[in-house]
C-alpha cells in the first residue's frame, strides 16, 4: 500500500548532531509563536500563528543526532471544515549520516491527500524544512515566523517619510485574489529581487531590508523607485513610491496576506492618488495583469513579468 503520509529530504553538510540541535529550535526555524518545551523528552509547546492555527504538541521521542518525534495533542484551522485536522498527527524527523553529510527525513504521519488542508501544508512544510531549517543548519539563521507583535515594522523615520507614507486622499486601487501557493512563498515573491523580477519586471533590483529602496525599470527609458516601509513576514509588505509617473508619487503600495485553505489570500491597495484620472485607470488594469503575473509565478514557478505581461 502506498505510503501518503506528506514527507521531504534534506542533505546537508553538517554533523548529525547538528541537525538534531537545529531541529529542536524550533523557534529558530518554524515560528518564534511558540511557548514551552521544544527540545525535552516528554516536553509540550504550543504554537500558533495569527488567529488561523493553533496546535499543541508533545515531544514523544528524542534520541540525540538520530530522531526526534512530536505527537500532535490538539489542534485548530481556522480555514478548513474539520477545525481539528492534525491532531493525534506525528512529526518524525528522522536523522542519518550519508556519504559525508547528514540526511534529515521529514514526515507529518497522518497528514495525507485526504486532509483539506493537505496542499498547504505541503507546500508551507516545505517551506520551512527545505528553506528555514537548512538556512539554519548551514548559516545559523533561520526563516522563522516572527512575533506577533509588530515587529518589522518601519514606524521610526523622519517627519517627511511619515507624511509621505498617509494617504493623500482616499482614492485607492484595490485588488483581491486567491494565490494557490503558500503564504510564505507569495511573501518571498514580494520582497526578494528574484521573486519581483519573476512577476513584475525583469530589471529589479531589491532587498528584503526595511528603509531600502528598490528599483524597478520597465525598458531604457523608464523606472519607479519604491521605499520598503514595512515587512511583517507573512503577512504585510508596504512601499512608499519615490520615483515614478508623478501621479504616483508619495502613494502607498499595501501587500497583505492571509491563509487560506487553498493557498493565500492576496488584498492589494494603492493609496493615495488625487484623482480619478486616465494613469489611475491604466494603472489598476495594469496591476491586474501584473497580479495574474504573480499568481502563475507561485503556482506554477514562471510568471509573465514585463514586456510579456499582457500575453
Amino acid at each position: 500500500m502506498k505510503n501518503e503520509d506528506f514527507t521531504t529530504t534534506l542533505l546537508v553538510e553538517a554533523t548529525p548532531q547538528q541537525v538534531f540541535d537545529a531541529v529542536n529550535n524550533v523557534r529558530g526555524w518554524w515560528s518564534e509563536n511558540i511557548e514551552g518545551d521544544t527540545a525535552r523528552l516528554n516536553g509540550e509547546f504550543v504554537y500558533h500563528y495569527q488567529d488561523v492555527h493553533r496546535c499543541k504538541a508533545k515531544i514523544t521521542e528524542s534520541i540525540p543526532g538520530k530522531k526526534v518525534v512530536w505527537h500532535v495533542l490538539d489542534n485548530y484551522f481556522k480555514f478548513t471544515r474539520d477545525k481539528s485536522e492534525w491532531k493525534d498527527t506525528d512529526v518524525v524527523f528522522e536523522i542519518a549520516g550519508k556519504g559525508g553529510k547528514t540526511q534529515l527525513t521529514f514526515t507529518h504521519r497522518g497528514l495525507v491527500p485526504a486532509y483539506e488542508c493537505y496542499n498547504i501544508c505541503h507546500d508551507a512544510w516545505t517551506h520551512y524544512v527545505q528553506d528555514s531549517l537548512k538556512s539554519l543548519i548551514l548559516t545559523g539563521k533561520g526563516k522563522a515566523t516572527p512575533k506577533d507583535d509588530g515587529a518589522g515594522s518601519a514606524a521610526a523615520g523622519s517627519p517627511e517619510d511619515q507624511a509621505v507614507s498617509e494617504p493623500a486622499a482616499p482614492k485607492s486601487i484595490c485588488h483581491r485574489l486567491l494565490i494557490e501557493a503558500p503564504v510564505e512563498k507569495v511573501y518571498g515573491a514580494l520582497t526578494t529581487q528574484e521573486g519581483l523580477a519573476g512577476w513584475w519586471t525583469p530589471d529589479t533590483t531589491a532587498k528584503p531590508e526595511v528603509g531600502s529602496v528598490a528599483r524597478f525599470a520597465f525598458g531604457p527609458d523608464y523606472f519607479k523607485e519604491m521605499k520598503i516601509t514595512e515587512l511583517k513576514p507573512y503577512s504585510s509588505v508596504k512601499w512608499v513610491c519615490l520615483k515614478a509617473y508623478p501621479e504616483w508619487i508619495g502613494t502607498t503600495l499595501n501587500f497583505e496576506l492571509e491563509p487560506h485553505a487553498k493557498g493565500a489570500i492576496l488584498s492589494f491597495h494603492h493609496d493615495g492618488w488625487k484623482e480619478y484620472t486616465s494613469e489611475f485607470a491604466s494603472c489598476s488594469y495594469a496591476w491586474a495583469l501584473f497580479f495574474r503575473s504573480l499568481k502563475l509565478l507561485c503556482e506554477t514557478g514562471k510568471g509573465l513579468p514585463y514586456p510579456d505581461f499582457e500575453q
